[in-house]
């Protein structure tokens, strides 16, 4: 699975979303009166937020995952419109593709939360069916720069903007253009995304298509066989994945998921992921078990939010791991895990490297930074970043064996992985104590060094490298 985050990672994609964007608009307080007007709760606000909706979910988990993405949709010329276009921008999204209408209203969402309990949701909207025109307009753009697309992805909300017509025009001229389309459905009616290479209902949504049926078996590959469908991806909650293929096969994928706090947006992060491994070049199958990683993660989490690409590696990490291995963890856990130790007055000690083939020099020197006070830290170089550093031969080995086998010393606390060349983000999240180096950076500038206490140097045993253990295993072949 390591190897399938680093391809992604790795590739440049050029993602094309349909689909309905909304604006979803939180207003969170405390309650600690009831009104004099009514027997109701009064809420004082304290803090309110703006977040993308719908298909602009879909959005933001794809800019989590790195990729560029061109949005094509449609809002009211109001004011909820211009935030949308506002905050899509920040994000560097492409909106050329999203067209204002005069004639419809914003799709707004507004909560209203107290401890963080939702009370009461009031919708503004219009569902009125994009008109001949604006889809018309959509295509002609969408046609312009199909070739620059890897992928694209339809999330159907069901406000308007994925019409039958639209919906069977961009399948059909991305077919034409041998790029793959990924469906998240909407209503009983799945002829509007005939030859899709890929559509993903749940259990709930798969039932509604075809209400005769009582088996999902035989509801997945009636749809395969009745609209021309590639593949047919049902997803069964705490049951997992089951995947119906043309060629008759079925898959099964259980759930990675070990706690489940919030299922909020969970079909939009698993569209999102599903679209940047198969851009990738990443058969369906791995790219499924990415997918399924990426849900686990946000399901886990309260609230709708987007997965990155370093929580699906720390993600992956715990899963391939022994007791030893709950060293490993996320910038955010050792944070918290450095902020606990600092209080209780203990010296957190920072290093890092790639320790690729660890030797005993590697021993010694995380022994004697160690050794420099309570709690040792290891950065650890990602695969992309040893690359970078060592070039294309390195590592020798991935970053899920080399965290593995730093975790099984007694010297090491904790570690994480890094993608940067240099630590220098890494250790102003962490903010240990003391940064540890080698002994050849004396009279050199340390990376971070302003960000810590104090910088410890540490001579390397001599003779002993990464580099001459592969020199010498070269010579000996």
């Amino acid at each position: 699975m390591i190897e399938v985050i680093e391809r992604v990672r790795d590739s440049r994609l050029n993602i094309a979303i349909f689909g309905d964007i909304m604006l979803d608009h939180y207003l969170s307080g405390s309650t600690d009166r009831i009104s004099p007007e009514a027997p109701i709760q009064v809420v004082d606000i304290e803090r309110e937020e703006y977040t993308l909706g719908g298909a602009g979910n879909v959005v933001h988990n794809l800019i989590a995952l790195s990729a560029n993405v061109s949005l094509f949709s449609l809002i009211g010329d109001d004011m909820e419109g211009a935030k949308i276009i506002e905050m899509l921008s920040t994000l560097n999204v492409k909106t050329t593709g999203v067209i204002k209408d005069k004639k419809r209203r914003t799709t707004l969402k507004s909560r209203i939360l107290s401890r963080n309990q939702q009370m009461i949701r009031f919708d503004r909207e219009d569902r009125k069916k994009i008109s001949d025109y604006i889809e018309n307009v959509m295509i002609e753009n969408f046609e312009r720069r199909i070739s620059g697309f890897d992928i694209v992805l339809i999330s159907d909300y069901g406000k308007g903007v994925v019409s039958d017509s639209l919906s069977k025009r961009v399948i059909d001229v991305s077919n034409r253009h041998g790029i793959k389309t990924l469906v998240d459905p909407k209503g009983g009616d799945y002829s509007k995304y005939r030859n899709a290479y890929l559509v993903k209902p749940n259990r709930k949504e798969a039932f509604e298509s075809l209400p005769q049926y009582n088996s999902i078996e035989l509801i997945g590959h009636k749809l395969l066989k009745s609209f021309n469908f590639d593949n047919v991806m049902i997803t069964l909650s705490e049951n997992g994945v089951r995947l119906f293929s043309r060629d008759g096969k079925i898959d099964t994928f259980p759930t990675k998921a070990k706690e489940v706090f919030d299922v909020t947006g969970a079909g939009d992060t698993v569209l999102a992921s599903l679209g940047v491994a198969l851009a990738s070049g990443i058969e369906l199958q791995d790219a499924i078990q990415f997918a399924n990683s990426a849900a686990a993660i946000v399901i886990s989490k309260v609230g709708t939010t987007a997965v990155t690409l370093n929580e699906i590696v720390d993600y992956e990490l715990k899963q391939h791991s022994s007791s030893s291995h709950s060293k490993v963890v996320s910038w955010q856990e050792l944070k918290d895990i450095v902020h606990q130790n600092k209080k209780a007055h203990k010296k957190v000690i920072f290093t890092n490297g790639c320790f690729d083939i660890l030797h005993a020099g590697h021993v010694q020197y995380l022994e004697k930074a160690r050794n420099f006070g309570d709690l040792l830290i290891v950065g650890l170089n990602s695969d992309k970043s040893v690359r970078e550093l060592k070039g294309e031969s390195r590592p020798v080995n991935g970053e899920l064996d080399r965290a593995s086998v730093l975790a099984g010393l007694q010297s090491v606390d904790y570690i994480t992985i890094f993608e940067e060349d240099t630590p220098y983000n890494l250790i102003d999240t962490v903010k240990p104590n003391i940064l540890v180096k080698g002994g050849d950076y004396l009279g050199k500038t340390v990376v971070g060094s302003e960000l810590v206490n104090e910088v410890k140097l540490v001579n390397f045993l001599e003779g002993r490298s990464t580099s001459s253990i592969i020199k010498k295993i070269e010579e000996n072949k």
